[in-house]
């Protein structure tokens, strides 16, 4: 009979102060670790090539297939917000929390999370001062939004780093295709204008027969793995730049928050395929050439397909301000902002007045004129 492994141990990491025992924090702008009660500092381990594991792809069809090693695979102690569904990794003492995604107050589940480990990691570059000047530099140029939330917000709550998941794919791929190829031409014409005739240049598109092949290969299609905040957010934040991934160390999550990723792997590859989709038809676009092109068909094969699941740094805010809940993200590594757009009453209503009272003028002063 044979016997099932145990299930791998539940990962946690912790980073005592070598001075007082408190917790040590990433600092992104040092780039070091640093402790908030004492001001202890503690140099990051050299990256030795040969101590750290290497940013490898994994094979996607043993994945599917439930063939990956057993070191590739983890389980957590996870936190699953009943609101916006993030599921974000907490420590073993820590048993309730408050959502980093939309301030909800969640409790830890039962349950563990078991799953793909991360490979790499693209380090916070932004620490929480510079990520909140970055966002109220972009409340400041959304001339509508209330005064009072750009100043809470200034001087607001703690805001949440945290690292989301994502998945990149690589795959090389090689695509027939069959379609028509047009080139504009034009003809002139005598019409009747006004009881005159006017001769005028008509283009038309002289259709010949197109086909082909385009190869290409894809390399780190980036998916969000994540669901706990709206896609046109995260898309905002691109774009990323992934020369800066390094090996994961949990080094880098120390004094942040992780959140587990809730997209599966398939449905991921199944974005990924969308996005080398529209590169292909653009590739077959650009080789049938002319003026205008029509696509037929388009027979793709997809050879030798990789995967990784990564980390990207995210400041995160969640403001309530009279009644009504903000949410917005920070890009940790570049500073670019995204979140929902507040509105101030006031200041549409002044806006509707003035546009009346100028539209009123000018009518009397045309008025007048006339």
């Amino acid at each position: 009979m044979t016997r099932t492994p145990p299930p791998p141990p539940v990962e946690t990491h912790r980073f005592a102060c070598a001075q007082c025992g408190a917790d040590y924090r990433f600092d992104p702008v040092a780039g070091l670790l640093r402790c908030d009660h004492c001001g202890h500092t503690r140099a990051m381990p050299r990256d030795d090539a040969a101590a750290l594991p290497a940013i490898r792809e994994m094979d996607f069809r043993a994945a599917l297939d439930a063939r990956l090693p057993e070191q590739e695979i983890e389980e957590t102690r996870v936190a699953t917000c009943p609101n916006c569904g993030g599921q974000v990794e907490l420590g073993a003492d820590t048993h309730a929390a408050e959502c980093p995604f939309c301030a909800t107050p969640v409790v830890t589940d039962t349950g563990l999370h078991r799953h793909i480990k991360p490979r790499g990691l693209v380090p916070f570059a932004l620490d929480e001062r510079a990520a909140r000047q970055a966002m109220t530099d972009w409340l400041g140029r959304l001339w509508f939004a209330p005064n009072g939330l750009r100043d809470y917000a200034r001087k607001g709550r703690k805001m949440n780093g945290i690292y989301v998941p994502y998945w990149t794919f690589d795959a090389d791929t090689a695509s027939r295709y069959t379609g028509q190829r047009g080139v504009a031409y034009y003809e002139t014409r005598t019409v009747m204008r006004d009881g005159k005739q006017v001769t005028q240049q008509v283009r038309k598109v002289r259709w010949s027969p197109a086909s082909g092949r385009v190869a290409r290969f894809f390399d780190d299609v980036l998916v969000l793995a994540s669901r706990a905040l709206p896609k046109r957010f995260t898309d905002g934040l691109e774009p990323w730049d992934l020369s800066a991934l390094t090996p994961y160390r949990p080094d880098f999550l120390a004094g942040f928050r992780a959140e587990g990723y809730t997209v599966p792997l398939e449905d991921g590859y199944a974005e990924a395929t969308d996005k080398m989709n529209r590169v292909i038809r653009r590739d077959v676009r650009f080789d049938i050439g002319g003026d205008e092109q029509r696509i037929h068909s388009i027979d793709t094969t997809v050879r030798d397909v990789t995967f990784k699941h990564i980390l990207l740094p995210v400041w995160t805010a969640a403001y309530k301000y009279r009644g009504a809940s903000y949410r917005f993200v920070i890009n940790g590594q570049t500073g670019r902002v995204q979140g929902e757009r507040p509105w101030s009453v006031w200041k549409l209503a002044l806006a509707a007045l003035a546009a009346a009272l100028l539209a009123g003028a000018v009518g009397y002063i045309i008025a007048q004129n006339q």
